[in-house]
């Protein structure tokens, strides 16, 4: 599956249409005409935004730029669109009113709507709008008008006494009920023509200025400091990842982490077998727990680092980390430095590769516990222009994770990037070789004024189960790298030394 979050063109009418008809019904007569669409890309094409789906377009949020000074944000809904000729439309306004949100009912457990809402709301932020502001339908209010007035069931919807399908989703998203309008969309039978007018504030408004940069900047990881625990099956094993997923990703993260070998516990049904036979019993569920991964990192709109677990390929048995992105896409890194210990008990070999992932949030890499300990390749790697630096580890003594986290540590100085690090805690009987776990998950940061005087960023409570998160400024980073009190990486002597990738 490949998802794509972007601005709408004039050729994506065909599947607009079709998307729409089915959302409202074949019926509804409600769909925008051709030249409705063609007149909002010409008058203001950032506010158009859609998702596409394996080349489809399939969800759709429509907007304008209106001034709140001199558009009554109270009429009906016509009388605001101008019955479809949006002469309401300022690009020198201050508010960004939505005129439509749909998605295709065959796609709605994906989540689109909350990445279209996100996008629009990234869209205030960056042309220094205050607010977005829409009208909302109540569609579940005709089930309870003979009981309540509208008022009151706002209310109940608010405290999820009720659920309402429109409302409880805006909600969610940070809007709150400015007002309740009357007779704002009168052929809404469902709503009893009320609907609210629902408002987000843009926090980052400044009145004097104009447009902020498109260009994100602070970007939120979540880590799963993950307890080890016995699964009676593996739909259990999903239910505590998800529950993970879950709850993080209501923080607003980018990226949520895993720890290395945070499946081991699946391994308790083949404790019998030696070592190495057992290990491969459990490479046989990564396939399928990568699919599983992937699907929570698109219906969750969150990027996941599925902590690291076993592979086998070519009768090779390689220890892997997997980046589902939240767009469908996979990407894969072997661990390169093979442990004495994974040599003996299973047989394992290093990866071969070393490179850096693109995201929608910057440049990436990817390391798993021992290889963080090899300062060679996370060093190619920022020369590829890495930014953040995920390593999912699993020690078993304090010794062992002080070294995983002192080269951490060091890896984000010497390569002026963030570097977070996720282990698992507690212990895991009938499981040979996973006994024990000790670990303090971490974000670390390079050294200087910008960022904290110890380097670190935050850090979790010692082997207690829990999530960390903390946001890291890419833009701190520009700035080390062209005004940092040191410049580690300009400073290099390439003239007596340097790291290449052999291939």
């Amino acid at each position: 599956m490949d998802i794509q979050v972007r601005t709408l063109t004039e050729s994506d009418y065909k599947d607009l249409k079709r998307s729409m008809a089915k959302a409202y019904g074949s019926d509804s007569g409600e769909v925008w005409t051709r030249e409705n669409i063609e007149d909002l890309i010409s008058l203001f094409p950032e506010g158009q935004i859609c998702v596409e789906v394996n080349g489809r377009v399939v969800a759709c949020a429509l907007s304008l730029i209106i001034d709140s000074k001199k558009t009554n944000i109270y009429k009906k809904y016509y009388e605001i669109i101008d019955d479809g000729k949006f002469t309401t439309h300022d690009y020198e306004g201050d508010t960004l009113y939505g005129i439509e949100v749909f998605v295709h009912p065959d796609h709605r457990s994906l989540r689109l709507g909350r990445r279209l809402y996100d996008a629009r709301k990234e869209l205030c932020e960056q042309m220094n709008l205050k607010s977005i502001v829409a009208g909302g339908r109540i569609p579940n209010y005709h089930n309870y008008s003979d009981k309540m007035t509208p008022r009151t069931y706002i209310e109940k919807v608010k405290r999820k006494e009720i659920y309402d399908p429109t409302l409880t989703f805006q909600l969610s998203n940070d809007f709150h009920v400015s007002k309740i309008l009357k007779n704002y969309l009168p052929e809404d039978k469902e709503s009893n023509e009320f609907a609210t007018l629902l408002v987000w504030d843009n926090i980052y408004y400044e009145p004097d200025a104009k447009s902020n940069s498109a260009t994100r900047q602070t970007i939120r990881l979540g880590l799963v400091q993950w307890q080890m625990r016995l699964f009676k099956d593996i739909e259990e094993f999903y239910d505590q990842v998800e529950f993970f997923v879950d709850t993080v990703s209501d923080y607003g993260t980018d990226f949520i982490m895993f720890p290395e070998f945070f499946n081991t516990p699946l391994m308790s049904p083949y404790n019998d077998l030696p070592e190495r036979a057992a290990m491969e019993k459990l490479a046989e569920l990564t396939e399928e727990i990568i699919d599983k991964m992937q699907q929570l990192a698109v219906s969750y709109n969150v990027n996941i680092i599925a902590g690291s677990m076993p592979v086998i390929e070519y009768k090779k048995l390689y220890n892997a980390s997997y980046l589902c992105h939240r767009n469908g896409k996979l990407d894969v890194h072997k661990k390169i430095h093979i442990t004495p210990n994974e040599m003996k008990y299973y047989g394992m070999v290093g990866g071969n590769d070393i490179q850096v992932f693109d995201t929608d949030c910057g440049k990436v890499g990817l390391l798993i516990c021992y290889d963080v300990e090899f300062p060679e390749v996370s060093r190619i790697m920022a020369d590829q222009g890495m930014q953040m630096l995920f390593v999912p580890f699993m020690t078993d003594t304090q010794n062992g994770y002080m070294r995983v986290r002192s080269c951490a540590q060091a890896r984000a100085i010497e390569n002026e990037c963030y570097v977070a690090i996720a282990g698992c805690v507690g212990n895991l009987p009938r499981v040979n070789n996973m006994d024990i776990q000790y670990s303090q998950s971490a974000v670390f940061t390079p050294s200087d004024f910008a960022f904290p005087n110890n380097g670190i960023k935050a850090e979790a409570t010692p082997n207690t189960e829990m999530v960390l998160i903390a946001d890291v400024d890419l833009y701190a980073l520009r700035d080390l790298h062209e005004y940092g009190t040191v410049k580690i990486l300009k400073d290099r002597r390439k003239d007596l030394y340097q790291v290449n990738l052999l291939k």
